[in-house]
């Protein structure tokens, strides 16, 4: 399978293109396995991206009212959005072993065992089920101002304070015993409201086992991003390479030789028909710039310098024909600037550019957000 194949899917796949774009909120998110929610702009533009009308609102509606969606630590101990489905597949996969691996780190950092870890969470959950509505972090330390207390913590070379209360509540929700709900004020917030699972949605988080779980989010993974290689899956789900052959082997998964070694494709895989010229502005952290480790068939090494920093993390970017051009920015005066050479484009392009860049602006209308993971190029960009 060509690169250029590769990109055709890529675009399709992923309602990168105006034909495949959806107003369909959930079913942009599940098309995607899952949205990045590490910078809460994210979730929304990367929806906004792929939809014919793009809508702020229409995320907010799924997360908050419709609860078709739910934020939820997994994958690489990161904080997604994904359909309910997905979520407790995910837990079963990969979530349950960071919940064990935090757990245990919290006993080093309180200087406490499990027993006395386990206490703190059942309380904490309590009180949220007890609010019998969303309750913030400081409400909580308000009732309970014996867990708002603050212990030094130092990593590597520095030192920072974690209250009680916050670090029970990320452990309650990564284990699924309770929920974020609306952050108050902006939909750039992270400041998220606390409410019980039982109340919300209702997830058996124990109805797979880890390797089941790993099969469905690799299914999806194949199914939308694939073909890809086992270093692209391990590092996607970053589960072992072990479990990733045994959920490659349940799915029923075929090998394909691509042009930078051997990778997998699902066995239902059909290359889309080649879609045309197109042009996508999409977030930092967006799901498909970061959908693969081995990123050279659509991001140039050139490019990475601009777009991606030290740990990984890829900042907004300019996509053409299925390629990584450049990267953008919003500043304060909310004009989109980017660093694309537009004299190396072709007329087509340079419009569609302009029309990508219309629509972001109109999305975002007077909302001003930050990069929470800054790329090379945003100080620049900035100005």
């Amino acid at each position: 399978m060509s690169d250029g194949e590769r990109r055709s899917a890529l675009a399709v796949r992923h309602r990168l293109t105006p034909a495949t774009r959806s107003d369909d909120v959930p079913t942009i998110a599940d098309g995607l396995g899952a949205l990045h929610s590490s910078d809460p702009a994210t979730v929304h533009l990367a929806a906004a991206a792929r939809m014919s009308s793009p809508d702020i609102a229409a995320m907010e509606h799924a997360l908050y009212d419709g609860r078709t969606l739910i934020r939820h630590h997994a994958m690489r101990r990161t904080l997604w959005v994904m359909s309910p489905h997905l979520a407790r597949a995910a837990h079963a996969g990969f979530t349950r072993k960071i919940v064990a691996a935090e757990r245990h780190r919290s006993t080093k950092i309180f200087e406490h065992d499990e027993d006395w870890i386990d206490r703190g969470i059942r309380r904490i959950v309590g009180l949220v089920e007890e609010a019998g509505r969303p309750v913030s972090t400081r409400e909580l330390g308000e009732l309970a101002p014996d867990l708002a207390v603050t212990i030094e913590v130092r990593q590597g070379r520095s030192t920072g304070r974690i209250a009680l209360h916050s670090r029970f509540l990320l452990l309650a929700a990564m284990d699924g015993a309770i929920c974020r709900a609306r952050p108050p004020g902006s939909w750039i917030g992270s400041h998220y409201a606390w409410e019980s699972n039982d109340r919300w949605m209702q997830i058996d988080w124990g109805r797979h086992g880890e390797l089941t779980g790993a099969t469905i989010v690799i299914d999806r993974w194949l199914r939308q991003f694939g073909p890809g290689t086992l270093t692209d899956l391990a590092w996607w789900t970053g589960g072992t390479k072990t479990l990733v052959r045994q959920a490659l082997e349940a799915v029923e998964a075929e090998p394909v030789m691509l042009e930078s070694g051997e990778g997998y494709v699902h066995p239902g895989h059909e290359v889309p028909p080649d879609p045309g010229p197109w042009v996508g502005l999409l977030p930092g952290l967006d799901p498909t710039p970061m959908g693969w480790k081995q990123r050279s068939w659509y991001l140039p090494d050139e490019v990475a310098a601009r777009v991606v920093d030290r740990n990984g993390n890829i900042g907004p970017t300019v996509w053409l024909d299925g390629r990584v051009v450049g990267g953008w920015a919003q500043r304060q005066d909310g004009t989109i600037a980017h660093d694309v050479d537009t004299t190396a484009l072709n007329h087509t392009h340079r419009q569609l550019l302009g029309v990508e860049i219309d629509r972001l602006r109109e999305t975002v209308g007077d909302s001003r957000f930050s990069v929470r993971f800054p790329s090379p190029n945003q100080k620049t960009l900035l100005g």
